[in-house]
């Protein structure tokens, strides 16, 4: 994520919103998750726990009590954080006002949170299953690769029931699919209506090698934990799976080592004296 630039939804509402660059960033999580489904055979059988469902063990009132309080304890020790700091100003984002605030924004992020709650129990509703996103990306890679005369159905991935049935149907009866096209209209839609969309699409060669290889590694890095950060980390914790916690907690370290890496590529590193983190 720190050498493509956004993460998975990230990229899908940057790219509605003119980013053109991010482009390549999406070019490479294509490319990522086909190398993972090619070569699914070298990770089939890595080891691995059980999964651990909090509501089987503590019941579902158990589990939402437990998810909570620890949302609350990062909340709490977080605020404790920054209050022995002095956080960059970020300033008031531009925003229109009475109705026009609706349509023009910006919402505040109290909003925007509670209407992508819904809207996430929305997909939970009509799909049943929880918002995703990347496993998208791989069956539009199997599809271009069919495209091209290839077989990538042959491969021991896409030969796995859930992900044959995947393939063996039309991309628009993906709800993943439908999900992602949907967040690139929406951000497309936003961003006119906001007055603020554009295309830009200036970036060096070491920007755009950055968020090739970035894009890679999200590509693989999201089939090996079964999701990104919205499948398999806000899904997995608003369903009570303690993997959701995990891939958070790694997330963390990956983007330390992120940071690290972004200078090679000529790429800015936020520091205490930026207006905006």
């Amino acid at each position: 994520m720190q050498l493509g630039g956004a993460c998975a939804s990230g990229t899908l509402f940057a790219v509605g919103s003119g980013q053109s660059s991010i482009l390549v960033t999406l070019a490479g999580f294509i490319v990522g998750s086909v190398l993972y489904t090619w070569q699914y055979d070298l990770v089939d059988d890595l080891p691995a726990w059980e999964p651990i469902l909090l509501q089987d063990h503590v019941g579902y009132l158990g589990a939402w009590a437990i998810t909570i309080g620890l949302l609350l304890l990062i909340v709490g020790a977080s605020r404790a954080y920054q209050a022995r700091r002095t956080p960059p100003p970020t300033g008031r984002p531009p925003s229109a006002t009475g109705w026009d605030r609706i349509w023009r924004g910006s919402w505040p992020m109290l909003v925007g949170a509670v209407v992508l709650g819904v809207l996430a129990v929305g997909v939970l509703w009509v799909s049943g299953g929880i918002w995703g996103i990347t496993s998208a990306f791989a069956l539009w890679g199997a599809k271009l690769l069919q495209l091209l005369g290839m077989h990538p159905e042959t491969w021991a991935y896409w030969q796995q029931p859930g992900p044959s049935a995947q393939l063996a149907g039309p991309v628009l009866a993906d709800k993943n699919s439908l999900t992602n096209i949907g967040i690139i209209v929406g951000a497309a839609v936003g961003a006119t209506l906001a007055g603020v969309y554009t295309l830009r699409h200036r970036f060096s060669g070491r920007e755009a090698l950055a968020a090739f290889l970035g894009g890679i590694l999200l590509g693989i890095g999201a089939r090996l934990a079964n999701g990104c950060n919205i499948g398999a980390y806000l899904g997995g914790i608003t369903t009570g799976s303690v993997s959701g916690w995990a891939w958070g907690l790694v997330a963390l370290g990956g983007t330390w080592v992120g940071l690290k890496l972004r200078p090679l590529f000529g790429l800015a590193v936020p520091t205490s004296r930026d207006t905006v983190c």
